[in-house]
Parts: C-alpha cells; structure tokens; sequence
C-alpha cells in the first residue's frame, strides 16, 4: 500500500535465477507492495522455483518476447499503480519512491538511465546505447509533442492501473521495444507522462535485449519504425 494506493510490482523474467530472489528481497524491504508478480517467459532455469519460495506470484507467459511479458503482467496486475522493473540488478528498488512521488499528478512516470550521473562505470549504458535512447526518444517527443524524455527504453516505470485498462487492448508489439507503444498509447489515450532519472548497475547475467551492438540496433530499428507507423496513422487521423 503506498498514500492509500494498493501497488503491484511486475518483474518480467526470462532465466534470472542468478538475481530474481535478491530482486524480491530487494523491493520486498519497502513494504509499500501488495503484490510482487514474476512473469516467467519460458524460463529454462530456477527462476519460477527460487521466486515462489521467496514469496511472489509466478504468471507463465508462453508467448516468447519481452512485450508480451510486460503487457501480461500490466493486464493481471491488481494494484491501482503498477511498478515495471527487471529483476537483473541494474536497478535500485529505492527509486520506486522516486518515481511513485509523482504517480498522483501524471497517468506514467517513466525512468531514465541516461544521465551519467546515476550510472555506475560497470553498467551497460556506452555512448551508443545512450545516445540510440535519447535519440529514439527525442524523436517519440518531438512526434506526438510528448514533454522531455530522455530514454526510450528504460523498463523501470510507474503507471496508474486505469490507464491500463484504456490501452490494454491496443497493445500490439510483442517483442523488445514494446516500450514506445506503451508511451504512445498513453499518450493518444489522454494520459500524461513525467520522466525522471534513475540509478543504473551492471547486470547479473547477460542481457537478452542489449548484450550485443547488432541486438542492440536492431531494437532501436524497430523502434523507430514503430514510431513512425504510428505517427502515420495519427497524421492520417485527423
């Protein structure tokens, strides 16, 4: 419960059985979660064993694909506000206060990891994911007349369960830059957003997203193609 909220926390997972139990523990010290939700995206591991028997909810999602994961979790979750986070222990369950700060104001409040003052020097965040973030997301801002972002594809996010309810059936993507759908759908469903920085680590194991420049390109590809299939439709629209 957080300021008379119920909160849900949703943890995609895809063989995170080196972090996903410290990752419960983590956020678990807060005491602000009703309900800790691990969506297990055809984990071959322990992670489904070890995250039952630190207390949370295990949701299979057979569908392969980081969208599908989070749009499972987004659809199951319970709680008025829903917290997006990877259980890989690049983030810091701290900054969910950060973020939840503002939840009341804004429909989502995304974080960033973009700003090299919150970064430490073993995290995954070089010149050409950080620079492919803000341009992605400038170019998503500059589009649909969003306010400053500065990441696109940060998953460590706050976002009003309404909200959900207006968009979950307009979910398409599936796969890795299901992100900018989610800030694009809120936004042409009237809802706002805020951004703020976050702090990010270097991650236990190997990232299925980011661990290497061509997967790393070829996401933000689809993402700019995503954004502009959009912004298309939108022109077309009115």
């Amino acid at each position: 419960m957080f300021e008379g909220k119920t909160l849900s926390l949703v943890f995609p997972a895809k063989d995170e059985e080196e972090n996903i139990g410290s990752a419960i523990s983590d956020f678990k010290k807060l005491k602000i979660f009703d309900e800790i939700i691990v969506i297990d995206n055809n984990s071959k591991d322990k992670t489904a064993k070890i995250a039952t028997r630190k207390g949370a909810k295990i949701v299979n999602e057979t569908k392969a694909g980081y969208g599908f994961a989070l749009r499972k979790g987004l659809k199951i979750a319970k709680g008025d506000y829903i917290v997006l986070c990877e259980p890989d222990g690049t983030f810091s369950s701290k900054d969910s206060l950060k973020l939840l700060k503002y939840i009341q104001k804004y429909d989502m409040v995304a974080g960033s990891r973009t700003n090299p003052k919150f970064n430490t020097k073993s995290s995954n965040m070089g010149l050409l994911l950080r620079y492919g973030n803000i341009f992605v997301a400038k170019l998503m801002q500059l589009l649909f007349s969003l306010p400053s972002l500065s990441d696109c594809g940060c998953t460590f996010r706050v976002i009003k369960k309404g909200q959900v309810k207006k968009i979950n059936s307009k979910f398409s993507v599936g796969g890795s830059h299901f992100l900018p759908e989610l800030v694009i759908l809120n936004k042409l469903n009237d809802g706002t957003i805020y951004e703020i920085p976050v702090h990010y680590s270097k991650r236990i194991g190997t990232s299925k997203i980011t661990g290497s420049k061509i997967k790393s390109v070829q996401v933000g590809l689809n993402m700019i193609f995503l954004i502009f299939k959009y912004s298309i439709k939108l022109v077309k629209s009115n």
